[in-house]
């Protein structure tokens, strides 16, 4: 039987646990068991950002773009992140939203697809997140295409979109097996990185992964809407158009009257003028995750998620993450018929939590911030709401 005096000692054991002081933590009562939704503030971040709107926007106002790199800050932030991902630094941009980068890759794919035939077929998981089926969708609109929903059948397939880590249940694909399987059908695929990076140890070359995707403002703390990220392998730079032609994707950006000619590299999925606040906050974020290294990390996630997992069955609460560590993201999904209620409950007692109707829970458990103590104080916690009557709550 676990208790609270071994959740106690695991956190004295973590060689991580020195990192949750780089991050802002006004009340240390609360339980914050969300970072896979919206990863913490770095403390680095608030003196980053006051920096770029007191000193450069406000003291050099037009001159930053050239003084302080402005112009180069999706490709400085993406060569930064490459590392987590296993990439070369050019292989990388930090740019625009998940959605806007999904949408530019699953066109880029389809013009890679050699298949004569009438309009594209997109095949997506039907409980995939929605933006991702969202975007399949409209694509397949434009295209004059359909969407198939479900993976089983790649025959006459061209793009397949997927997650790599289930947002509901945190369960992890297999990358490469199944990267091998839709290209020997005939169909590229683009993989959603947005739950597994910054907490998974990723290598996307070894993977066979071609095109990738996600967010920055879940495990890596970059901030409410830090730009998401666009990884093309560098062998099909020279070979992509993409949908979305604006002047930061020209080659000479301040050639102002010449026609259309795409950047070289990872450069060339760029469009419109960065939000540099967005790309301050994603650097930074990225900075503290690969100071801390992500093989620690992902180390730690794997035993708070067991840890979770262990206490779960220990109270009595259903659990639907996959009990494998190798097949399970940074989070753990608890499933009770009342969640939406237990949800609110959880707040009103300062533990924060995440929930996905019709009855999951999910604790995120971002191992920067997450202590062993706080997941045994969670999952008790919930597990006494789910006890009490209804009268006593």
């Amino acid at each position: 039987m676990i208790d609270r005096a071994d959740a106690e000692r695991l956190d004295a054991a973590d060689a991580l646990r020195a990192w949750r002081d780089e991050f802002v933590i006004p009340d240390p009562d609360l339980i914050y068991l969300d970072g896979n939704s919206l990863g913490m503030t770095p403390r680095r971040t608030v003196a980053a950002l006051r920096d770029a709107v007191e000193r450069q926007w406000a003291g050099d106002l037009i001159t930053s773009w050239w003084e302080h790199g402005w112009l180069d800050m999706p490709l400085d932030v993406g060569a930064r992140l490459a590392p987590l991902l296993g990439a070369a630094p050019g292989a990388v941009a930090v740019h625009d939203s998940t959605t806007v980068g999904i949408f530019q890759l699953v066109n880029v794919a389809l013009d890679l697809g050699t298949a004569a035939r009438g309009g594209p077929v997109i095949a997506i998981d039907r409980s995939d997140f929605p933006t991702d089926r969202y975007v399949a969708e409209g694509v397949a609109r434009l295209r004059g295409g359909e969407v198939r929903a479900g993976l089983d059948d790649l025959d006459g397939v061209d793009v397949v979109v997927r997650s790599m880590v289930d947002y509901r249940t945190a369960e992890i694909a297999d990358v490469a097996a199944e990267t091998a399987r839709a290209r020997a059908a005939g169909a590229e695929t683009v993989w959603d990185l947005s739950h597994a990076v910054g907490v998974l140890d990723l290598d996307l070359p070894a993977l066979g992964a071609d095109l990738a995707v996600g967010c920055t403002y879940k495990f890596l703390n970059g901030g409410p809407g830090s730009p998401a990220f666009t990884y093309v392998a560098e062998h099909l730079h020279d070979r992509i158009t993409q949908p979305i032609w604006g002047w930061f994707g020209q080659a000479d950006q301040f050639a102002m009257d010449r026609p259309f000619d795409p950047r070289p590299g990872i450069g060339r999925l760029l469009n419109g003028t960065p939000g540099i606040l967005g790309l301050v906050g994603a650097r930074e974020g990225i900075a503290v995750t690969a100071e801390a290294g992500i093989a620690a990390i992902a180390a730690k996630a794997r035993e708070l998620t067991e840890l979770g997992i262990t206490i779960a069955d220990q109270l009595g609460l259903e659990t639907i993450s996959p009990r494998a560590a190798e097949r399970r993201g940074g989070h753990v999904a608890i499933r009770h018929a009342d969640a939406s209620r237990l949800h609110g409950e959880l707040l009103a007692r300062k533990v924060v939590v995440d929930k996905r109707d019709p009855d999951i829970l999910r604790l995120g458990m971002s191992p920067l911030t997450t202590r062993f103590t706080d997941v045994f104080d969670a999952l008790t916690t919930l597990a006494e709401l789910t006890q009490q009557p209804s009268g006593e709550r």
